[in-house]
């Protein structure tokens, strides 16, 4: 079920899922970020898990069928040539004889963006289907999951091609650099120049400046949350909507959702996100910067409204919610959605799983409502 919720002030904030949060707890008072081993932790979930309903479950066990292994038991370069989930979804269509061809846009280009004097990174403009020459687009500025370590452009082609149709925007999908190569904070720092150089090079690729958005999934989504932050913290071109789909956010992994999705078969998990941090941080206080932690920012006022989208089975859960609520504490507009029976990673899964494109087609909507400048207004459902 897809929730909605739509907000300008929430009077309680919730203690029992904000308790980690409210205490100071971040993700370096863990110990593992300060050189343990990736432990289970501590404390029991009060609970139950939730179960994968039948399409996202059919996707993982495809997925699972590739050969997938923990990505706690692998090196970082073998952990990169792993299954992703796209590819799960690629070895279900092709089981039951379906295309596994992407969805069809205008074009794609592949372009470098300049992120310091002697490193590029590479990006993809996609231009929706049916678009015209003679009209300026909006854009979205859009970065990968990944946890800053294994991410793709590859791997997250599909929720570019998504929203460029879904929102009639140009999408401009940024890569950056990974760790452990380029460690805590260059690919914040990537993100925020791949943002201020689309702001001035938008009508390249035919996209209007005045109407940018930014957007990401996961580690991405942290990234498109920090980019709104420093632009407004450092008075450049404020998107005028950030779409943050199960964004890491800080908190520590005490939260309920570290607690009761600590299961090795889920697409993320408690140890995997502690290895994907350890292999971006480089010290213990990362944990607590507000980059990382956004939660930790401290203050939200002025911030551009906002969709946030969060998955039931992820251990990302808690600090997703716990981020809407921060948000809207402030008075920032945030159309909210828990998308129940899917895991982590189910954005961009919308040729096998019904949730999915349900997900990005309100994604999509809201979007347009912002392109249009219009009040985006969500449902009932509080994070």
């Amino acid at each position: 079920m897809l929730h909605r919720f739509s907000t300008v002030r929430v009077a309680a904030l919730g203690a029992v899922a904000l308790g980690a949060l409210t205490s100071g707890h971040t993700y370096a008072d863990q110990g593992s970020m300060a050189g343990q081993s990736a432990a289970p932790m501590h404390g029991v979930s009060s609970e139950m898990p939730a179960q994968p309903d039948p399409q996202m479950a059919a996707v993982l066990a495809a997925q699972k069928k590739l050969g997938v292994k923990p990505l706690t038991t692998l090196s970082v370069d073998e952990a990169r040539k792993q299954p992703t989930v796209a590819d799960g979804q690629k070895e279900l269509l092709a089981d039951e004889h379906k295309s596994i061809e992407p969805e069809a846009v205008e074009s794609v280009d592949h372009i470098k963006i300049p992120v310091s004097k002697d490193y590029e990174v590479d990006a993809r403009v996609y231009t929706p289907a049916g678009a015209s020459k003679d009209q300026p687009l909006p854009v979205i500025v859009y970065w990968h999951g990944g946890g800053w370590v294994i991410g793709t452009l590859d791997a997250y082609d599909a929720t570019p091609r998504a929203l460029a149709n879904g929102a009639h925007a140009v999408v401009v999908s940024c890569d950056y650099r990974n760790g452990p190569e380029y460690r805590f904070p260059t690919a914040h720092n990537d993100a925020l120049e791949c943002y201020q150089w689309v702001t001035k090079n938008a009508s390249k690729f035919n996209g209007d400046p005045s109407r940018i958005a930014v957007a990401g999934e996961s580690a991405g989504g942290n990234m498109a949350a920090d980019v709104a932050i420093q632009a407004r913290d450092r008075k450049l071109t404020m998107p005028v909507y950030q779409l943050l789909v199960y964004p890491v956010a800080g908190g520590g992994f005490k939260q309920p959702s570290y607690l009761t999705y600590t299961d090795s078969n889920l697409p993320l998990n408690t140890a995997t996100v502690e290895w994907m941090l350890q292999n971006y941080s480089a010290s213990p206080a990362d944990g607590m910067d507000p980059r990382l932690a956004i939660v930790n920012v401290p203050d939200f006022k002025g911030l551009p409204p906002a969709t946030l989208i969060t998955a039931e089975i992820d251990p990302l859960n808690s600090e997703g919610r716990a981020y809407a609520k921060k948000l809207i504490a402030a008075g920032v507009p945030v159309d909210y959605h828990n998308v129940t029976g899917v895991t982590h990673e189910f954005f961009g899964l919308g040729m096998t799983v019904d949730k999915a494109k349900q997900a990005e087609m309100m994604a999509s909507a809201d979007l347009m409502k912002a392109f249009a400048h219009q009040p985006v207004q969500g449902g009932s459902e509080k994070p």
